[in-house]
């Protein structure tokens, strides 16, 4: 009789609610050791969807921030001497992380360009929401060349 419950399909999902971080490391087990059919892959197909959903997400949060604080530096002056080393670190540090994803994951490029008026659309409001700057005062549409937006030498 086989008392191993990591054995069974269906203990196999029962594991994956009950104990995440085992279930990876027995699936990982079960792939190397060639059981394919012990696997549990309807969560494993869910659990690679949502990787790749989160690397999208992460690219497109990161690109907000970014041009939010393009935006602030160069629109805020208001707070602009008081806060602007903070504004260029963070700048600095997205470029950093964004590079980082799009080398670890070229094929995010696409997005990455795809993205850019929405991120901005939303960096913009923000902007709004944080500063109370006049509404006219930021640009509906990019005001920073795109070819420069992970250029870390690049400042507004």
């Amino acid at each position: 009789m086989n008392t191993n419950p990591l054995n069974s399909v269906i203990t196999q999902k029962q594991l994956y609610d009950q104990d995440f971080c085992l279930w990876i490391e027995t699936t990982i087990q079960q792939i190397k050791a060639q059981e394919f059919d012990k696997i549990d892959w309807d969560n494993v197909i869910e659990e690679l969807d949502s990787l790749g959903k989160s690397e999208k997400r992460e690219l497109k949060n990161r690109l907000v921030v970014l041009l939010e604080h393009l935006l602030k530096l160069a629109y805020w002056q208001h707070q602009r001497d008081y806060n602007q080393r903070n504004w260029k670190g963070n700048i600095r540090e997205q470029r950093r992380q964004l590079l980082l994803l799009l080398e670890d994951s070229p094929s995010l490029k696409p997005l990455f360009i795809e993205s850019m008026n929405k991120c901005y659309s939303d960096a913009r409001k923000i902007v709004l929401d944080k500063t109370n700057l006049s509404d006219n005062l930021l640009p509906l549409e990019i005001p920073f060349p795109v070819k420069d937006i992970l250029n870390d030498d690049y400042l507004p």
